[in-house]
């Protein structure tokens, strides 16, 4: 029971360094609701809980609105992620630097869409694939999604957002991110 308890307490410890990860994911899944034209019933941005944070919208009438929707949480957190860590190698330094690379490594670590949003995907995906051959795409996605969840235990997240993190140094400067 004590190990279960070290656990919770290690998942609310991260929650509450990279929330604004958690809220940028959440805001990516309203968005791309709002963007499709699926309505949006309910919005937690963070919350001390599992989920941390959740989108219950309503129906999904069109394949491509699932895979959007879905996947927006990628696209949306390494695109501001990678905007954030671009910023902090072009400011002059000093704690701006800092709190730009805090920022870029929470929003990223939250890109990888939820174990419950690839098991929806791949509910339209198996609808969709005889009449959207669009949906051939949602069964590796929903793959890659399942492994970066498994991946998790060894911290994927946090070597996706370093890793992130280090491909912008390079593209930025030339060298490495340990001369920040």
């Amino acid at each position: 029971m004590k190990e279960i308890k070290t656990c919770i307490s290690l998942g609310w410890f991260v929650a509450l360094i990279t929330f604004p990860g958690i809220i940028i994911h959440e805001l990516a899944h309203k968005l791309l609701c709002d963007f499709t034209g699926v309505p949006v019933y309910k919005v937690c941005y963070f919350r001390l809980g599992n989920p941390p944070g959740y989108v219950v919208h309503g129906s999904i009438n069109r394949y491509w609105q699932a895979l959007f929707i879905t996947t927006a949480p990628f696209t949306i957190n390494t695109a501001i992620a990678f905007v954030l860590y671009a910023l902090a190698f072009t400011v002059t330094g000093g704690i701006a630097t800092y709190i730009l690379v805090w920022l870029g490594i929470s929003i990223a670590m939250h890109s990888f869409p939820s174990s419950e949003d690839a098991d929806g995907l791949w509910r339209y995906s198996r609808k969709a694939v005889w009449r959207d051959p669009l949906a051939l795409a949602g069964f590796p996605i929903v793959g890659l999604i399942k492994l970066s969840r498994v991946l998790r235990i060894i911290w994927f997240d946090l070597i996706y957002a370093v890793a992130l993190l280090i491909l912008v140094a390079y593209i930025f400067r030339g060298d490495s991110i340990f001369q920040i």
